[in-house]
């Protein structure tokens, strides 16, 4: 489908981890660096992330559920890598470089067609993250990537966890519109599923190397999507862009 389908679309809000950015290799490049610093060894940066990663959907879950009052994502994250450390026997690193490794999540890379493709897309198009990270976190990536969001939406603005309905229409409220003029950009199914839920419009682009190279979820679309693209110069291409 190109754009000529999606005429009411006036705002594309982007999942970030793994669709903006590539944040295992990212993590994994920090956490190489930190054990090289603290004199860890046998710990291998990949596995380091996976296992960081691994704990992102169950803390948020404790929010979501109510059994936690709000929590941003770093906070989160920083309770994780202490959970992550403990169960690597890591001990006696400083709590001040434990701070400085949590802020990884804050500089990763983006994918090499990210910049060009927003940038492009936001000559028609509002665009804009639609992340369970903090607004703080996405500032400090988009600077240090060069990510021309037109604003940041982080997590605590609309107080919600994707993929809580509320996440998703309270994105379309704040940007003025209806859920039918936003369109959802993601990596993953379960996140577009939820979003074309709440009656927002959908985009599927893949990351088949976001976990790495045996990547098993997330390489086709599940369902029918409004656009599938190949990478952000494609999905550019396919809105008009």
């Amino acid at each position: 489908m190109t754009a000529d389908g999606l005429t009411g679309v006036k705002a594309l809000v982007f999942d970030v981890f793994g669709t903006c950015v590539d944040w295992r290799s990212g993590v994994a490049r920090e956490f190489d660096a930190f054990a090289r610093a603290h004199g860890i060894a046998g710990v291998d940066g990949p596995a380091f992330a996976d296992a960081w990663r691994a704990l992102y959907q169950p803390q948020m879950e404790e929010v979501r559920a109510g059994r936690r009052p709000w929590t941003i994502l770093d906070v989160l994250h920083r309770e994780s890598l202490d959970r992550v450390m403990a169960g690597l026997g890591i001990k006696g690193v400083p709590s001040a470089a434990l701070d400085e490794l949590n802020l990884a999540w804050h500089r990763l890379d983006p994918w090499p067609d990210t910049v060009e493709g927003l940038t492009r897309l936001k000559s028609k198009y509002v665009i804009a993250p639609l992340s369970n990270g903090n607004v703080a976190l996405l500032l400090d990536m988009a600077k240090r990537a060069g990510i021309p969001w037109d604003t940041i939406l982080g997590a605590e603005v609309a107080r919600a966890y994707k993929p809580l309905p509320e996440a998703y229409r309270r994105t379309a409220e704040i940007l003025g519109l209806k859920p039918a003029q936003v369109m959802l950009v993601a990596a993953h199914n379960d996140d577009l599923a939820a979003a074309g839920r709440t009656g927002l419009r959908c985009a599927f682009v893949p990351r088949s190397r976001e976990y790495g190279p045996n990547q098993i979820k997330d390489l086709e679309p599940e369902r029918a999507y409004d656009v599938v693209a190949a990478d952000f110069r494609d999905l550019a291409r396919r809105m008009g862009c």
